[in-house]
């Protein structure tokens, strides 16, 4: 039995202007002046206050908790307005599908986001029962932690030697190497191929008509397509 783990923003859903609108939000709330977009959306994949603090620095961090406050309640805000909705990427869909139909395939999350969040994206995408193990930030320290794959591994029963993360930063990639499992770049989200690279990926992608293949190499097993 393979365990094949997913990453959420940048990877299954393109969340970079929710994510930014966050972002703002969290900024305008404390009074400091916003990053610009790239400085910005090079800490997705990180959990909240982390991802704060990383934009911040040391001399703000009292600013933290206001700031990731301030982020929830504008995106709850916003999910009851209809506002969310963050599209998948051309491929995820039917990657998932095709994936999900093979007895020998167990699929997961572990993304930065919070359960509420994952729930959020099932539901708009028809996602549910899906996957057999979610590890968010609720329950895991942020990446590049190997919390999240440890719990997945642990509640799976899967090897790490069979177990791969799919994830498109650096923070997937160290997560997955700390952990002892294959790591896949994708490069359609918020890292670039050199930096999934230097991060320790053992194959990188550039779309999802590519992730069969790279599943079959770093797994090592006779065949994947259906």
């Amino acid at each position: 039995m393979y365990l094949i783990i997913f990453d959420v923003d940048g990877t299954l859903v393109d969340s970079q202007d929710t994510i930014f609108h966050g972002l703002q939000v969290g900024f305008e709330a404390v009074g400091l002046p916003m990053p610009d977009r790239k400085t910005a959306l090079s800490i997705v994949g990180r959990s909240l206050e982390e991802a704060f603090t990383d934009l911040v620095g040391e001399g703000h961090l009292e600013k933290v908790p206001a700031m990731a406050d301030a982020y929830r309640q504008a995106k709850w805000a916003r999910r009851a307005e209809g506002l969310e909705i963050d599209p998948l990427y051309p491929g995820a869909r039917e990657a998932i599908e095709r994936l999900h139909k093979r007895d020998e395939f167990l699929l997961g999350i572990a993304t930065g986001k919070a359960l509420r969040g994952v729930r959020h994206m099932q539901e708009t995408h028809d996602l549910h029962g899906k996957f057999v193990t979610i590890q968010t930030a609720d329950t895991s320290p942020s990446k590049p932690h190997p919390d999240m794959i440890e719990r997945a591994l642990s509640e799976t029963g899967v090897l790490p030697e069979m177990a791969v993360m799919i994830g498109d930063t650096g923070f997937d990639m160290k997560m997955a190497k700390a952990a002892g499992i294959h790591a896949i770049g994708v490069t359609w989200g918020y890292h670039d191929h050199s930096r999934l690279a230097q991060e320790g990926a053992n194959r990188i992608i550039h779309g999802f008509e590519h992730l069969d293949k790279a599943l079959k190499d770093v797994l090592k097993f006779d065949e994947v397509t259906v």
